[in-house]
């Protein structure tokens, strides 16, 4: 399996159980300051990793023009996006919760195609489809006794809407440091609504809950955007976000242990629609003759068909390394995604 599958999945796995579990929190504090130390507690962490990592405070290396797209994805999915996830949150059943987020595939994917005119074939496009009417079947299980109100429902789509714009914004810079981008949205995004929420008069939470909230912002928003920014570099946006929409069963299934819901027949065939289209996307092959035009750009790779250069320094041809480097024009053909070196057209 293709191991940006794997992020792409792995992302999913955090991000869909962390949000019936923010909503256990919702009890105990605003959402706005819940949304602003989910965010932190995955800033902090990632931060903190990176500077491990590195040795030190180091520059993130990102170019000058791809700094606004960054900002871009920092106030839609970092600032706008959570805050209207925890106010939909307060007043929408967890299960109803995850099943709407499934919007948010559906709008990264309309995004993707119709804005940036990224490729999706048949395979993928039914996939898709599958995986979202998975989701829907979710909607059988939540029963009359659900409590949701209209405004609920409308906020976690909105939330959706606004992670979707982030998807693609962050596509144009995925081929920098996961670590740095994910985590300086964690710090920007968690600060301002957390400052936020306290001008508007809440209190920060005990030291358990606190650190609760810190370490499952860092698992379900930190380690999980990670993942995604991963997946994004090598699937591409709609790939990416098609994976990433198995994450409302997830988060369905955790509902039901936390809140001791019993299963239906409905959440069973959720699941077989989430992977039937699970499975056309790993088997799709989409290869024909495409032109790579000249390319500059900063990422981790080894020298493989794509990456035939020569070093400044002396370097003895083994493992990943991370420099500046020049892609030549070139045409050929190969199985391929929409990854950061396949933006082409068709």
């Amino acid at each position: 399996m293709n191991k940006s599958v794997l992020y792409a999945l792995g992302s999913a796995a955090l991000f869909g159980a962390s949000t019936p579990l923010a909503k256990l929190l919702t009890g105990d504090m605003p959402p706005v300051l819940l949304a602003g130390l989910l965010y932190l507690g995955s800033g902090l962490g990632l931060t903190l990793a990176r500077v491990l990592r590195d040795g030190g405070f180091k520059p993130p290396g990102l170019a000058r023009g791809e700094w606004p797209w960054l900002l871009g994805a920092i106030l839609f999915g970092g600032v706008l996006g959570p805050v209207a996830l925890m106010y939909g949150l307060v007043s929408t059943s967890g299960s109803s919760a995850s099943l709407l987020l499934n919007l948010e595939a559906v709008l990264t994917a309309a995004i993707a195609w119709l804005v940036f005119k990224e490729n999706a074939d048949r395979r993928i496009v039914l996939g898709m489809l599958a995986i979202v009417a998975g989701g829907v079947a979710l909607a059988w299980q939540t029963g009359p006794g659900a409590q949701s109100s209209a405004m609920g429902p409308v906020l976690v789509g909105l939330a959706c809407l606004c992670w979707a714009v982030d998807n693609n914004l962050t596509r144009k810079v995925s081929a920098s440091d996961a670590l740095f981008i994910a985590g300086i949205k964690g710090v920007i995004a968690g600060s301002v609504n957390t400052v936020l929420a306290i001008g508007m008069g809440a209190l920060l939470p005990q030291l358990p809950v606190l650190s609760l909230t810190l370490c499952l912002g860092l698992l379900g928003y930190g380690i999980s955007l990670v993942l995604f920014v991963l997946a994004l570099r090598g699937l591409g946006t709609a790939r990416t976000g098609a994976y990433f929409s198995t994450a409302p069963f997830i988060g369905a299934a955790v509902a039901l242990l936390v809140f001791a819901e019993h299963t239906s027949p409905a959440f069973w065939l959720a699941a077989a629609l989430m992977g039937l289209g699970v499975w056309l996307h790993l088997t799709e092959s989409h290869a024909h003759e495409h032109l790579h035009e000249v390319l500059e750009h900063t990422h981790a790779h080894s020298h493989d068909a794509h990456h035939q250069h020569a070093h400044a320094q002396a370097w003895d041809g083994s493992g990943h390394h991370s420099h500046a480097h020049t892609h030549p024009s070139m045409r050929h053909s190969h199985p391929h995604y929409p990854d950061i070196h396949h933006r082409h057209v068709h």
